[in-house]
């Protein structure tokens, strides 16, 4: 049913069997049973004969054959053996090709369950997170930004609570997916590559056998003997291996980046990954260990401590739990250290909810830098408490705890925020402002205005330990690290140099100087800065443009909605397997499971090892060809009364000597 965002909610909760409050466990796990899993179809796989006779299709498996019959036909069936040995051949290759199909299609399942995107359900009143695949009609979901509501669509911000009418093949992507179902696969860009080298090289290598057959019968030898001498040679110099070899390698790589912490999506991204020459990263969470901590805590003169500590724990959504009589948070780990720093002076988050219950958002916005939510004062009317970047948000300021802001009043706040960035710590302010009634419409232009700034509070989130070493380790592959940040520029300059991302006589760019500087100037400069402070996702596209535009192959990190379409733009696109959003996910070409750039280098050396043994690959199987084609053509040509290697001989090279070991 296509209009059931028209209907009352009453008659979908009924028709649906659903109520508010989500549905049981077990009417879950039901109707699961009935609807099946919420995914959808995967493309039929063709059965065991059909893949074997695809198998035979292919062009070198047809002179194969062909080969056979002509031995069999000469010999008037007396002389078997070399047929029976083409055919072991055949059969040999259609074994190792159909096992690892097999093997790339269990990888591929296993790479489709870990990367499978998840919701938040309501299953007897509670919040759970579940696999989206679990999700089934009647089902209600809550919803943030960067979730996918319909399958090719996404929240973009806000919250809202939805309920599930439709599941799998049901939904109207379903519905789209299951005219592609019969679609045929394209060969990736790789092994179009090595289609193309191996169609040169066939060409050459037919060119020379069809010279030395047309030689031998000039010097009156055997039409059948050396058409099948012709046939064989052609059939050893032609490096049939190859695909199966780059794939194997590329799925074996794939196999050694996913014990490291890497999943890579599409097998071709092993082969960019390996000639990434800059890594753009984030620094929070991914250079840093995510673990913020209230350090300081800055307020103006007249201010007071409660004031800021509430504001800080109100305005965010960060859980506060208690364990072992310690206050921790579960949620974002920014708003987490505000919460925790606010209930160690007394003021418990849960409780403070109870007393200035929300009535009203406006969720954080990376374009804005900051958060803004409404509370119920006691009494009546409405706190507004805004939280963000402090230099974004002393902007919108007007008054302090004394009264109005003086330029003086303005530039203290300024240094006290410079002073906390230069020690590292990640700045966060809070203001407030009060209202007699709830706005009619939450806009950020008219309720974050007209603001009294209440303080600072400094946090710290100590670098990952590993980090610098695989830092030194891109310097020393020539690959240029680099830190893009929302962190204000001292802060991010402080963990550069500390990681020694940032070395002598390197640069750093805030968002707001990006916006005055030409894309033209940018790309000519671009090698000039190792740090990019206080940036917007519309920033980071143009970074990974400039970045290009001088010819690198650029490795982008993202976990948000908006990194969406920078982690597209660039060659590697690297989402962050746990704080990652399944937007951003969908648009990378890897996951990182641990959200560590360590294993981003780790990866782009293993992809390097691959590169470098796919070449390997082909200069041995080249090796070996050539030599065989040499060895008969000169023997043809100088007219030897017995060929050095028979035509059983050389398939039997070509599969021991060259395939194989390659």
């Amino acid at each position: 049913m296509d209009s059931w965002h028209s209907r009352p909610q009453a008659d979908l909760f009924q028709e649906l069997d659903a109520r508010p409050g989500g549905l049981t466990r077990r009417q879950a796990e039901e109707r699961l049973a009935r609807y099946g899993p919420n995914q959808l179809e995967p493309p039929r796989r063709p059965g065991l004969l059909s893949r074997v006779m695809a198998q035979m299709k292919d062009p070198m498996i047809l002179v194969l054959l062909g080969a056979a019959g002509l031995s069999l036909a000469a010999s008037r069936g007396e002389d078997w053996l070399d047929a029976a040995i083409i055919l072991v051949i055949v059969v040999v290759n259609n074994i190792i090709s159909i096992s690892q199909e097999d093997h790339a299609h269990r990888a591929l399942e296993e790479l489709r369950k870990m990367t499978s995107p998840h919701a938040t359900a309501l299953r007897g009143g509670a919040p759970v997170r579940v696999e989206a695949a679990e999700l089934v009609p009647g089902d209600v979901i809550l919803l943030e930004a960067g979730d996918m509501v319909i399958s090719g669509t996404l929240v973009t911000a806000g919250r809202a609570t939805a309920l599930v009418t439709a599941t799998g093949m049901d939904t109207q992507m379903g519905r789209i997916a299951g005219l592609l179902l019969e679609g045929e696969t394209q060969p990736t860009p790789l092994q179009r590559k090595m289609g193309e080298i191996s169609r040169s090289l066939s060409f050459l290598c037919l060119s020379v056998c069809a010279v030395m057959f047309g030689v031998g019968l000039l010097q009156g030898k055997d039409m059948l003997g050396m058409f099948l001498t012709a046939v064989s040679l052609a059939v050893a110099a032609i490096p049939e291996g190859l695909p199966a070899i780059v794939t194997i390698v590329l799925a074996l790589g794939v196999g050694r980046m996913a014990d490291r912490g890497a999943i890579v999506k599409k097998l071709p991204a092993v082969e960019t990954l390996g000639c990434a020459s800059v890594i753009c990263s984030d620094k929070t969470g991914t250079l840093t260990q995510n673990r913020m901590t209230v350090r300081e805590l800055w307020v103006p003169a007249g201010g007071h401590r409660r004031d800021a500590l509430l504001a800080g724990a109100l305005c965010g959504d960060a859980r506060l739990e208690w364990k072992a009589g310690a206050p921790v948070s579960a949620g974002d780990p920014t708003e987490g250290a505000l919460v925790v720093a606010a209930a160690r002076e007394g003021l418990d988050r849960n409780k403070l909810d109870e007393q200035w219950p929300r009535t009203g958002e406006i969720p954080f916005d990376s374009g804005r830098k900051r958060m803004t939510t409404v509370h119920e004062k006691e009494g009546g009317g409405r706190l507004v408490l805004v939280k963000g970047a402090p230099d974004v948000l002393l902007e919108r300021c007007v008054s302090g705890p004394r009264g109005p802001l003086s330029p003086a009043d303005r530039r203290q706040i300024l240094a006290a925020n410079e002073d906390m960035a230069r020690l590292a710590l990640r700045v966060i302010g809070v203001a407030r402002r009060e209202l007699s009634l709830q706005p009619r419409k939450l806009e950020s232009g008219t309720v974050e205005r007209d603001l009294t700034f209440l303080g600072l509070f400094g946090m710290a989130d100590p670098p990952r330990r590993e980090v610098k070493g695989a830092v030194e380790r891109c310097h020393q592959a020539g690959i240029r690290p680099v830190m893009i940040t929302g962190d204000h520029r001292a802060t991010a300059m402080a963990v550069a140099r500390e990681l020694d991302i940032c070395r002598p006589g390197d640069l750093a760019l805030t968002g707001p100087e990006l916006d005055f500087m030409p894309q033209e100037m940018l790309e000519e400069d671009i090698e000039k800065f190792a740090v990019f402070a206080r940036v917007s996702p519309e920033h980071k596209m143009r970074i990974v443009r400039a970045w290009q535009k001088k010819g690198r192959v650029v490795a982008m990190t993202g976990d948000g909605v908006n990194d969406a379409p920078a982690l597209k733009a660039a060659d590697i696109g690297c989402a962050m397997g746990l704080s990652g959003t399944d937007v951003a996910k969908g648009a990378a070409d890897m996951i990182l499971t641990d959200d560590n750039f360590a294993t981003i280098v780790s990866a782009v050396a293993e992809g390097r090892g691959i590169y470098a043994n796919i070449k390997k690959a082909i200069h041995y199987l080249l090796s070996c060809n050539i030599g065989e084609i040499l060895t008969i053509f000169f023997a043809t040509v100088l007219d030897f009364r017995q060929m050095p290697l028979v035509p059983v001989q050389l398939l039997w090279l070509n599969l021991v000597t060259d395939s194989l070991p390659a």
